[in-house]
């Protein structure tokens, strides 16, 4: 029996399907972890979280359990001990799991035993639920090892803590949401008091498609004292030292790091997000339609920020509806930021179609087709640039827009990636006038503004026709993303919004059903970075046909 450990925890980015990869990964670090007994990675490590389908090809899986082979091969060579996430074929049925290394053989395997089936999460199509765990016993000290969703449900932990379990590691692949660490928090603190264990919560970090992971793993003593806190979106290796004291063991090493607050850590996210996803899938770059507008201006701030300017090209498209201050403002966006700004009108464009639908217009008022065919030129040309020059398209709509279908279907709705896709309007105000004042962490873009401040202060339009605003067809956006967080977010009826917001029933009633009408729409919408709980996509699937509202009857 010992009364000293030394644990390394290890905080790491992924890459889904990169076996080979990520075990080199883990390996540098285990490298790294010299002094330590033990040195734990995140859930699935080896195969990046969530694999998703990707479990359902048996050759996956094959080789997986092939990788995970080499990593236990690995550990006869000197270094600590390997507790590491990968995924176990047994009976024909296939397990998320921990795998305990140490001396080239494997000394215990645990199994996930709470899948969840909820939100972004869909682990019971492609996983089979273990058993209880039982602790492991690693130099006479019995460790418990709960793997991420067992320890939101109290039977493992409880289960753990009666089989004599002294000391709980938590691998985890737990999203950013907006709240999540004091949620994460406020569970683990729960856990510790009901058990009398310490726990280390241990996540990765990374973007993975729509889905962020911001890390800030953790530990904490069974009195709720929150002993190390590990930094957000950065990797980091912490070697942590544990005693055995007369009522247990106690984690000796004190770290802390402040976490982003709102909105730093709204604009992180998309950073990580679009960062990870340009390079994980072989973009040179980003291009889009910089408009003068507030929403394009904040894209291509994240952009720089996340991936430099020299990645960024900003293309100013103008109509004859385009005003003077948009085409300004464009060009002071991309001047401040440092990246690429061109200028091609959609003029000749927009004449040579009315030309040839002439015969097949006649007779009819310009209105909404009109309009629209020039949302739909913008997106001819940036896609043109994009398949001559490499970049991927980024688009540039919010999640109001998005919600009531205020966006052009093969218009300002094309694109590779949209980190703006989970931001109602408000955010997008409070994001700009933030960066506007700070510069994150880890940015690549300049101190100072990044945006004129006309552009947060005018009123948005998509300048479609002569003195169009969007207030013209939309209630304001502060009572509108009130209405939309009530019917999306928290699923309320339209009689619950009305009168949780005070605004009139019908007038809510008619947001339902704009709602409702545009899910083809986003069906058919790029990914883009989830930041609230039910983002269009992993968390809401509502189906396209529906006759189901909860409005005014007709």
């Amino acid at each position: 029996m010992t009364n000293r450990l030394s644990i390394a925890l290890a905080q790491m980015n992924q890459r889904v399907g990169d076996l080979e990869g990520n075990a080199r990964a883990i390996l540098a670090v285990r490298d790294r972890a010299s002094g330590a007994d033990l040195l734990m990675v995140p859930e699935l490590q080896l195969t990046g979280y969530p694999p998703e389908d990707l479990v359902l090809k048996p050759e996956f899986v094959r080789r997986t359990m092939e990788a995970a082979e080499r990593l236990i091969d690995a550990t006869a060579s000197p270094g600590p001990a390997l507790l590491f996430g990968s995924i176990h074929n047994e009976g024909g049925l296939d397990y998320n799991v921990m795998i305990l290394a140490e001396g080239g053989r494997m000394v215990a395997r645990r199994l996930k035993r709470e899948l969840p089936n909820y939100g972004t999460f869909d682990e019971k199509r492609v996983f089979a639920s273990g058993p209880l765990p039982e602790p492991i016993e690693f130099r006479g000290v019995k460790i418990g090892v709960p793997i991420c969703e067992d320890i939101w449900q109290e039977i493992v932990c409880s289960h753990l803590a009666d089989a004599g379990a002294e000391i709980l590691l938590v691998p985890n692949g737990s999203p950013y949401e907006l709240d999540k660490d004091d949620k994460r928090a406020l569970l683990v603190r729960s856990r510790v008091t009901m058990t009398g264990l310490p726990m280390a919560y241990l996540n990765r970090v990374g973007g993975q498609d729509e889905l962020v992971f911001d890390g800030s793993s953790f530990i904490m003593h069974p009195d709720g004292e929150r002993v190390v806190q590990f930094p957000d979106w950065d990797e980091k290796l912490l070697l942590t030292e544990w005693k055995r004291e007369a009522d247990g063991w106690v984690c000796e090493t004190q770290e802390s790091h402040e976490l982003d607050p709102f909105p730093e850590d709204v604009y992180r996210a998309m950073m990580v997000g679009l960062r990870d996803y340009v390079g994980r899938n072989g973009f040179p770059g980003v291009i889009l339609g910089l408009s003068g507008g507030i929403d394009s201006a904040l894209s291509a701030a994240i952009a720089v920020d996340a991936l430099g300017p020299d990645k960024v090209w900003g293309v100013m498209l103008p109509s004859k509806y385009t005003s003077d201050e948009s085409l300004e403002d464009a060009r002071e966006c991309a001047r401040l930021l440092g990246c690429r700004h061109d200028v091609i009108s959609i003029a000749p464009g927009v004449n040579a179609m009315d030309e040839a639908l002439a015969e097949a217009f006649a007779g009819t008022m310009p209105g909404l087709a009109e309009e629209n065919i020039q949302a739909r030129l913008r997106m001819v040309a940036l896609m043109a640039l994009s398949n001559k020059f490499g970049p991927m398209l980024l688009t540039t709509g919010n999640k109001s827009e998005m919600s009531v279908g205020y966006a052009t279907l093969y218009g300002d709705m094309s694109g590779g990636y949209n980190v703006l896709k989970d931001a109602y309007k408000t955010t997008v105000f409070a994001l700009s006038r933030w960066r506007n004042r700070n510069r994150p962490e880890g940015a690549l873009g300049p101190d100072g503004p990044v945006m004129p401040a006309s552009v947060i202060t005018k009123p948005p339009t998509a300048e479609l026709r002569p003195g169009q605003k969007d207030e013209d067809s939309l209630p304001p956006y502060s009572d509108l993303d009130r209405i939309l967080e009530a019917l999306i977010d928290k699923e309320m009826s339209v009689r619950e919004t009305a009168n949780a917001t005070g605004e009139p029933e019908e007038l809510v009633a008619k947001m339902e059903q704009l709602v409702l009408r545009a899910e083809y729409k986003r069906r058919q919408a790029p990914p883009g970075v989830k930041i609230g709980a039910r983002n269009f996509g992993r968390d809401r699937r509502y189906p396209i046909s529906n006759f189901f509202h909860t409005g005014l009857p007709k």
